[in-house]
């Protein structure tokens, strides 16, 4: 019997060509959809309101559901205080326009009130009493993981909406 020498060249391509046609079948396998990009124009936003002179919209996910991202818009009238709160989880907030001044701490205290201005931002552990006033007529975007809920310290200090009962604890 004779032995046939098969070249490593021949070898090679054989190797080449069925590798290329394997990729050309998967890319012909079909693609789950991809998620398309959204734009939300900010006369758009629906406002709902938390304290009087301070707003809340939603501008992208669910606050409420766990474990998913949200970006809040929150805005707030000159001279409007917010009484100390904590959220759930941890609170990124960025100053869009006008002046926040923010305060760390069980109670409203005006010594401990710092300046962010427009452009500035600020990282809120989970859990962090704070409280702020607004310098200007202010507007935040706030974004991170939910839920994001609004505890308050003491509910004694918020005040109530028009037509609503104060906040309980």
């Amino acid at each position: 019997m004779r032995m046939k020498m098969i070249r490593p060249g021949l070898v090679l391509l054989a190797v080449a060509l069925a590798t290329a046609l394997s990729f050309g079948q998967a890319s012909k396998a079909p693609q789950a959809a991809k998620p398309a990009h959204s734009i939300v124009a900010a006369d758009t936003l629906k406002w709902n309101p938390i304290i009087p002179g301070a707003d809340l919209a939603v501008v992208s996910g669910d606050p409420d559901k766990a474990g998913g991202q949200f970006v809040l818009r929150i805005r707030i009238k000159n001279g409007t205080k917010v009484p100390a709160h904590w959220h759930p989880t941890d609170e990124h907030v960025t100053v869009l326009r006008g002046t926040l001044l923010i305060g760390m701490g069980e109670k409203y205290d005006e010594k401990a009130l710092q300046t962010l201005g427009t452009g500035n931002y600020v990282s809120i552990p989970k859990q962090m009493r704070h409280f702020a006033l607004a310098k200007d007529d202010t507007i935040l975007q706030v974004h991170g993981m939910a839920p994001f809920k609004v505890n308050w310290v003491n509910p004694a200090e918020v005040p109530a909406l028009p037509g609503k009962a104060p906040a309980k604890k």
